[in-house]
């Protein structure tokens, strides 16, 4: 009987393609969900903030006192390499630690119970085998590892070091691999894709990545997420928005709007290059818009967050994730006076509330629509749902559509693409009718 392998992967979509990785060099494992059943613990940790810190150690120290006897527990990730030897120390119970160097030898690691430490960040490619989880139709292709940006507020430079891009060819070859095995739908990701061959002496690395996937005419769409304002250009919007390929999906993390807040979080742009490319991107018809804002970060005045409250009002992103500062060491932040979390929660409590507005305006806006979808399987909210997104949103990231209702004559619902009548709208829920395939 073949042993039984529990895996969970916190954080990312990055750390998610890392714990594909680790699965397909343990593919020799049964997959089971129950972790008191499990032979083997793993669990890729995030390190990021502090709330995903308390998460992977909660993580942890749940999934040890619920394993069986003799069960191995393995700790990997971003926290476990920002914090190796504070894990091993505190939590004897991790029976082997890693950091972000060594997925690819996972399997020696637990055959010979050794932990494994290496001054180096792993990136897959094409020669790394992946076990793809929870959909036989979207893959994630990471492009990158690490980050030249030197955000004051950001620590992931200092334990996943400077930009380290694959190579074209490597990036094509995954693509077609995971083409010919059925995969129809892509997101590229990287901490900063907009950099992508920018450490190879290649400005225009992801506009050459775009047009080289364009000339392969393969039957696929894809999206690009994490765009860094700073060396996104205009001809890069226009090429995404040209594509025959990408979709107009536009993820930048913009973090704020005042131009004293990115002086201070030295972002490597002000507000008027910030508006200049939401512009551009807006003009692009049927496209999406994904950003992300910090909250209480220090040096934010009130003069400050009514800036960006007044810039959230009027600003055309479809969706807005909101983070609370989280102050990391070996940053430059760090060592600035924080606000007091009264003050943060209350910002936060009041931006919300602009952008629960707006959700609900752009979520009945659907209603009556006939659009392209994408069936990832039964949605969590109800067995009696299927889940599905448009194909223009990104997995799990952008909402769902619940379908509760199919057009006779179509047959067993499979993971794919459809379209789809939005029927209703209601409470933030929207629901959908299957038509056909697409």
């Amino acid at each position: 009987m073949s042993k039984q392998l529990h895996l969970i992967s916190l954080g990312c979509t990055k750390n998610l393609v890392d714990s594909e990785v680790m699965l397909g060099k343990l593919a020799n494992y049964q997959i089971t969900q129950d972790v008191d059943k499990a032979d083997v613990i793993i669990i890729n940790t995030c390190g990021f903030i502090e709330s995903a810190k308390q998460e992977s150690i909660a993580t942890i120290l749940q999934a040890s006192a619920n394993r069986k006897d003799g069960a191995l527990l393995v700790v990997s990730g971003c926290l476990s390499e920002r914090y190796y030897d504070e894990l091993k120390e505190q939590i004897p119970e991790i029976d082997i630690i890693t950091g972000v160097g060594d997925y690819d030898k996972i399997d020696s690691m637990i055959e010979s119970r050794q932990s494994r430490h290496s001054r180096k960040v792993f990136l897959a490619d094409e020669y790394n085998e992946r076990v793809i989880t929870n959909s036989s139709f979207h893959s994630y292709i990471k492009l990158s590892e690490g980050c030249n940006q030197k955000c004051s507020f950001c620590a992931i430079p200092s334990f996943k070091g400077k930009l380290h891009s694959r190579t074209l060819d490597s990036v094509i070859k995954e693509l077609e691999i995971l083409y010919n095995k059925g995969f129809r739908d892509f997101s590229f990701i990287a901490q900063d894709s907009s950099s992508f061959l920018r450490d190879q002496g290649l400005k225009n690395g992801l506009i050459e990545l775009i047009h080289r996937i364009d000339s392969l005419q393969l039957p696929i769409t894809a999206r690009i997420l994490y765009l860094y304002p700073s060396t996104t250009s205009i001809e890069l919007i226009n090429t995404i928005a040209n594509s025959r390929t990408f979709l107009p999906y536009f993820d930048m993390p913009i973090q704020h709007i005042s131009d004293s807040m990115l002086k201070i979080m030295n972002r490597g742009a002000n507000r008027a290059t910030h508006e200049k490319l939401i512009n551009a991107m807006n003009t692009i018809q049927g496209r999406f818009m994904r950003t992300s804002l910090i909250i209480g970060h220090p040096g934010e005045s009130e003069e400050d967050f009514r800036e960006l409250c007044a810039f959230v009002e009027q600003s055309p992103f479809d969706r807005i994730n909101i983070f609370e500062y989280s102050p990391q060491e070996d940053t430059k932040s760090f060592m600035l006076p924080t606000i007091e979390s009264k003050i943060i929660t209350k910002r936060i409590n009041t931006i919300n509330k602009i952008l629960q507005k707006k959700q609900r305006a752009s979520l009945c806006a659907m209603a009556g629509q006939t659009i392209d979808v994408i069936v990832e399987g039964v949605s969590d909210v109800s067995e009696y749902f299927y889940s599905a997104r448009p194909r223009l949103w990104a997995r799990e990231i952008d909402g769902e559509i619940l379908i509760n209702d199919i057009e006779d004559g179509l047959a067993e619902i499979k993971q794919g693409a459809y379209v789809c009548q939005i029927t209703q709208v209601q409470d933030d829920f929207v629901f959908g009718k299957l038509l056909a395939l697409a």
